[in-house]
């Protein structure tokens, strides 16, 4: 039985509670609806909870950094849903990547007249163009490079994101409506922002990433045997000549890093074997990689062949920036850590490197928690290399922007754009991603690319996006799976140590037995317990106490009034019915609950686990188990057009 959702707050505490992996998600994607799908075993409906709202599904099967899983409540417990893990278990059944893909959304709506131009062809940009073609824009990408995908194809080594999974990404997204992709078209080589206008396109869109490697002012980093991280990502990507030598330090402590060291070693054992042929990139080449610069490196690095590959970071260990699967997986490989460290010069010998001094770190950030190392005093100590590679970091390369193009450039270097519509100072141009916010999860493009769409539509048609609506389910015969507390995370499978050469992809994919197993672990957040049965203020209630006992996580308490604090504060919030409260109080004033007689249900939703034995307990059925149900909504048709 579905039913408007009756007189619920819809704010965003209601909306953390009962959706927070879909609400930690940049893509707003209802993670809790697909793996719950799962472990029933309906995996085509799981498919396209997963793949309807993110063009970049089979990506983030691999190699997003899943914010939804910290946000998963069943984290609080034991550890959170492999919820990565299940999306590439569906995509590896029906996404591009599969024998026998599901067909992907496209446009079926009347085709606008408004032409929009994106340029860069990484997550933002894909995705942008993706949601614009359903709407019914007729959207041209352009790209820098000779290859789709940005960092996705250029900056993630092949081990972790093979590149037919983009290629496949890439194509449903160009499949998807009036989408053109033109290659090697460089924005301020072929073409200035000023010129897309002129030319007829009604937006534009920034989406040029992070390309440029940030510096590290010390001394000897003019040394040969010095490298940038994008400049050794992009050679080891396109699969050019990059010599590197057999000590191999990497500076840096983000994931970025962490595929430098990885690759590095793949890359020496290629030049033992004499398997690299290929020429030089160019300065164009480099500069149309968007990637980041942290654990990427490091773990190239080691893949490509290094006898001795180690990474120098300031933080230490469980402060490092780097996900915490990535740092295990790279020592596992044999990445040497040297954590708490801050590189002090690099030394040289008859203008080659020979060694990294470093420095103890005292902190990272200081009192006032920005960013402003310190180190001990001399606590200097060498490490032997003939190679260093700076992940430190990357910025936006913005000089293609001209004055007559209107487009603010912040302090930071950073395009400024509106925080909502992620417009510039420019009418009609938009921009996200790295190049606006400086680097950030692929997932948050994702995002960024989807707000665009929407800002875009709303900026040329006049027509709003309204909210989602929340329906009610009504749950006549709850039931959780018989063992769903006692189940652990399933691990990941991984390709053996011994096995890991070249390109081949290192994590690999849940069986069905498996992925269902794990995903029964769900607590299904948008399942609730609502105390209310036919009076909406809980009036049948006998105050018996039974749901109390009944309770395994001790999450429901029956109080007197007289034991609880009720602030001015919250009595005003109370009064107003605002904020997080909503209470129907029937006769009773607000500021009488302190007075007078009585008592109150009090429940806390960070514990509950949905088992719904409360509601069987119940003797006069005030407690039902309602689930919540996200409608999306979609606008009316055009209104009106630009500049109107």
């Amino acid at each position: 039985m579905l039913e408007r959702l009756r007189d619920k707050r819809v704010d965003r505490n209601w909306l953390d509670t009962n959706f927070p992996c879909m609400m930690a998600c940049p893509a707003g994607t209802n993670a809790g609806r697909y793996v719950s799908l799962i472990a029933e075993g309906r995996f085509e409906e799981a498919y396209r909870y997963a793949r309807d709202p993110n063009p970049m599904a089979s990506v983030c099967g691999r190699v997003c950094a899943h914010p939804c899983e910290t946000a998963c409540r069943r984290g609080a417990i034991d550890r959170p849903i492999s919820i990565r893990a299940l999306k590439r278990f569906l995509t590896e059944r029906h996404g591009p990547e599969s024998r026998h893909p599901l067909p992907a959304r496209k446009c079926s709506v009347p085709k606008l007249h408004y032409k929009v131009a994106i340029v860069g062809s990484g997550p933002v940009g894909l995705s942008a163009a993706h949601d614009l073609a359903l709407m019914g824009y007729s959207v041209t990408i352009f790209e820098a490079a000779q290859v789709a995908g940005g960092m996705l194809h250029l900056g993630i080594p092949e081990y972790r994101l093979p590149r037919g999974i983009v290629e496949g990404q890439i194509r449903e997204i160009l499949e998807s409506g009036d989408v053109a992709l033109k290659l090697n078209s460089a924005a301020g080589r072929d073409f200035t922002v000023s010129q897309l206008r002129e030319q007829g396109f009604d937006a534009v869109v920034l989406a040029v990433g992070a390309h440029r490697s940030r510096d590290l002012s010390i001394p000897g980093v003019d040394l040969d045997g010095v490298h940038k991280g994008i400049e050794f990502l992009l050679n080891a990507n396109l699969g050019y000549r990059f010599s590197i030598g057999q000590r191999v330090v990497v500076i840096g402590g983000g994931n970025v890093a962490m595929d430098v060291a990885r690759s590095a070693v793949r890359e020496v054992l290629k030049q033992h074997r004499g398997d690299i042929e290929g020429a030089t990139p160019n300065d164009e080449n480099i500069a149309a990689v968007a990637t980041r610069e942290m654990v990427d490196v490091s773990l190239s690095a080691l893949r490509m062949g290094a006898r001795e590959v180690g990474i120098v970071c300031l933080e230490r260990r469980e402060e490092m920036p780097a996900a915490s699967e990535e740092i295990e997986e790279a020592e596992i490989e044999g990445v040497r850590l040297h954590d708490g460290r801050g590189p002090k010069r690099v030394l040289g010998r008859d203008g080659k490197v020979v060694g990294l001094e470093t420095l103890r770190t005292k902190w990272v950030f200081d009192a006032q928690g920005k960013f402003n190392p310190a180190f001990e005093e001399r606590s200097e100590s060498t490490i032997e290399c003939d190679t260093v590679i700076l992940a430190i970091g990357q910025a936006p390369r913005l000089d293609f922007l001209r004055p007559e193009d209107g487009v603010t450039i912040s302090a930071r270097d950073l395009i400024v754009a509106d925080r909502q519509t992620l417009m510039t100072s420019a009418p009609g141009v938009f921009a996200g991603g790295d190049c606006v916010f400086g680097p950030r999860l692929i997932i948050d493009s994702v995002g960024d690319g989807k707000r665009i769409a929407i800002g875009i539509d709303e900026y040329l048609t006049g027509r709003p996006h309204p909210e989602p609506e929340i329906e009610v389910e009504i749950l006549t015969r709850h039931r959780m799976f018989p063992d769903y507390m006692e189940i652990g995370r399933q691990p990941i499978p991984m390709l053996p140590l011994d096995r890991r050469t070249g390109v081949t992809e290192v994590e690999l994919v849940y069986d069905e037995k498996t992925a269902m197993r794990e995903a029964r672990r769900c607590l299904r957040c948008w399942v609730n317990t609502v105390f209310e049965g036919n009076e909406p203020d809980g009036s049948q209630c006998i105050l018996c106490g039974g749901c109390v006992d009944v309770c395994p996580e001790d999450c429901i308490q029956l109080v007197s009034l007289d034991r609880i604090d009720f602030p001015p504060e919250v009595l005003d919030q109370i009064s107003r019915d605002s904020g997080i409260f909503h209470v129907e109080l029937d006769d009773v004033a607000a500021e009488e609950l302190g007075t007078i007689a009585g008592a109150a249900m009090l429940k806390d939703e960070t514990r509950c686990i949905r088992c719904g034995l409360c509601a069987q307990r119940c003797p006069v059925n005030v407690i039902t188990m309602e689930a919540y149900v996200v409608k999306l909504q979609y606008p009316e048709p055009a209104l009106r057009t630009p500049g109107e």
